[in-house]
């Protein structure tokens, strides 16, 4: 079995572009944090024909839901809001408005779109994800995806 730093090297991207298209920007660390926690706990158990990258995008879905729910619940007044660091290489950095968008779908758009188009995930593990059929689930990412193109257009490059 490989070493889980390596896993997490090759994998921690796509789960923290995962971890903010479910909870956004500022949850997104925690909730990546708390997937590979998790992870590691399961890792051993693994079996090692298993689809590791579908093993943690469900954990990361499953921790950003939790960390959504845990911080909806509680709230913190701030009187300013801290700058965080960019993750180096993150497209939210290039495309600020693109990720906006994203937000602003319904949640199952939301996370139809970025479990198939960012986690690459097939539509009957979606489904799974989120509690519906095959259909369902890329039915939500048709309508988020015709929904983004009516929000965000692309600017031609020169």
């Amino acid at each position: 079995m490989r070493p889980f730093e390596d896993v997490v090297a090759e994998h921690g991207p796509v789960v923290l572009r995962v971890c903010r298209a479910v909870v956004g920007p500022v949850d997104a660390e925690d909730a990546w944090s708390e997937t590979f926690l998790s992870a590691l706990r399961a890792y051993p158990d693994l079996p090692a024909d298993a689809n590791v990258e579908a093993w943690l995008v469900t954990i990361a879905h499953r921790r950003a839901l939790d960390v959504g729910r845990a911080n909806s619940r509680r709230a913190v007044p701030t009187g300013t809001v801290p700058d965080s660091p960019a993750v180096r290489g993150d497209p939210a950095d290039r495309h600020p408005d693109l990720w906006a968008a994203l937000e602003s779908l319904p949640t199952k758009q939301r996370q139809a779109v970025a479990y198939h188009h960012i986690a690459g995930l097939p539509f009957a593990e979606i489904a799974g994800l989120l509690g519906n059929s095959p259909d369902a689930a890329r039915r939500a990412c048709a309508d988020g995806l015709s929904r983004l193109r009516s929000i965000y257009r692309e600017e031609p490059l020169p």
